[in-house]
């Protein structure tokens, strides 16, 4: 990646705009500018970025102008805001329309067409992993409680369910107990998917296997796992956090490691790069 002076983040809830923002300055970033979403941005934010704009979601003129207006012409994604939102608020004129030449809407086709539009103005929506690979384990991480075979043999299975139902932009999550499909992420988010197998499951014994989505653009989301999905497995009778080598974001790795070990879970990861998909 070439050397980037001015950097946006679209800034979503939770810390992964945080990271974004300090490795984004290691990298020698001079300028951030946040464009922050009322009810979902953490305004502590405001304290490692030099500009933020907050705005509603759904305003898509507005976003694109916070960026434009400050001369920024490469952006990031960075943190959830959950695509269901955007029926929530009243999204400005821009937004509807680019709303309704949507035939088909999810996360993948609702970010992408924000791509297009910010584009369409001069602005360029990038990854932001190259700046996140330190917090992205490889294969055969492994942390937390000791795995016990079923966990081995429940990731197999699961991986590949999980690769299956992301392939039909279905979800990217699943919690599966001994060979067994307990529940399926879908528009709930993954959040409300852990809880429904959690409960599913009889409280012990679930594994959730999260995973990349089929040919997933790693602009617009990449799949993270985080104190948060800890603390929903905590108490609930999850054994073991499955999730996709080289793909998935570990924040706050030594804190994590350390609470999975006292909560009894299992962190591990699983496949290869560049691996095959179903």
């Amino acid at each position: 990646m070439d050397k980037i002076k001015k950097l946006g983040i679209l800034a979503g809830n939770r810390n992964l705009p945080f990271v974004v923002a300090e490795q984004a300055r290691k990298a020698g970033v001079e300028y951030l500018v946040a464009v922050a979403f009322e009810g979902e941005t953490d305004p502590s934010l405001a304290s490692l970025v030099d500009e933020i704009v907050w705005i509603k979601v759904g305003q898509l003129n507005k976003m694109i102008h916070a960026l434009t207006d400050r001369e920024v012409d490469r952006c990031v994604m960075a943190g959830q805001v959950a695509p269901s939102n955007l029926f929530k608020v009243r999204p400005d004129l821009r937004g509807v329309m680019t709303l309704m030449r949507l035939k088909k809407r999810n996360a993948h086709t609702i970010f992408g067409a924000v791509g297009d539009e910010l584009a369409k103005e001069g602005v360029t929506l990038i990854s932001a992993v190259p700046w996140l690979t330190p917090v992205m384990p490889a294969e055969g991480f492994l942390a937390g409680a000791k795995p016990s075979q079923q966990i081995f043999d429940d990731a197999e299975y699961g991986y590949q369910i999980a690769k299956a139902i992301s392939k039909l932009e279905i979800g990217q999550t699943v919690v599966v107990k001994e060979g067994t499909t307990l529940a399926v992420e879908g528009w709930e988010g993954t959040d409300a998917c852990i809880l429904r197998g959690a409960e599913l499951s009889g409280g012990k014994g679930a594994v959730v296997i999260k995973v990349a989505r089929h040919n997933h653009d790693m602009r617009f989301d990449i799949p993270c796992v985080g104190m948060k999905t800890l603390e929903n497995c905590k108490g609930r009778g999850v054994i073991g956090i499955v999730f996709e080598a080289y793909k998935t974001l570990l924040l706050d790795q030594p804190q994590i490691c350390d609470f999975a070990k006292k909560i009894g879970i299992t962190l591990m990861s699983y496949g290869k790069a560049d691996s095959p998909q179903p």
